[in-house]
């Protein structure tokens, strides 16, 4: 399994400690999906659970999309694989999905997210609220680090069911 991950500082600053964690869960999805044929990472190989590592990094590219252009900088970006009538496409819909447009959206997304949240104070209020409640940049990289966490747990899974390969 090709690692190329940057392991996180011992010793940092609040911003870059949390940035390096969020980069680095980044890079443990990408180490997942590594080496695997389409087919693969359309695969739903832990049943009844329809999930995907394709769907996984889908849903990532819609969570990175959702925080950074919508709540934090209010950019209005629409949904880019669900919509209100089909709200988990971007888990279910990966029949026919594109790895390769699916990856670079993801990376796309990722990029944008570092633009807009590089160099801003962790207390920057993000322009749209959530549930009517202001949410900061700090936050927003906290629940971020916790989604990828959790959704790598999730990778891990799947990859073992896909070909056996573990690891951290």
């Amino acid at each position: 399994m090709t690692d190329n991950r940057t392991n996180p500082s011992f010793v940092a600053d609040e911003a870059p400690m949390l940035n390096s964690w969020l980069d680095w869960h980044r890079e443990t999805l990408a180490v997942k999906c590594a080496d695997l044929t389409e087919e693969q990472l359309r695969l739903r190989p832990v049943p009844p659970s329809t999930l995907s590592l394709l769907g996984l990094v889908r849903h990532l590219a819609e969570v990175e999309r959702y925080w950074f252009r919508n709540v934090l900088a209010g950019e209005g970006a629409p949904p880019l694989y669900y919509t209100e009538q089909d709200p988990d496409g971007d888990f279910d819909n990966v029949d026919t999905a594109s790895a390769d447009e699916a990856f670079t959206t993801w990376r796309a997304e990722i990029d944008r997210a570092r633009e807009l949240a590089g160099g801003l104070p962790l207390e920057t209020v993000g322009k749209v609220q959530r549930r009517g409640e202001d949410v900061s940049l700090r936050w927003i990289l906290v629940h971020m680090i916790e989604e990828y966490a959790r959704h790598n747990g999730h990778a891990d899974i799947l990859r073992e069911q896909i070909d056996g390969v573990t690891g951290e």
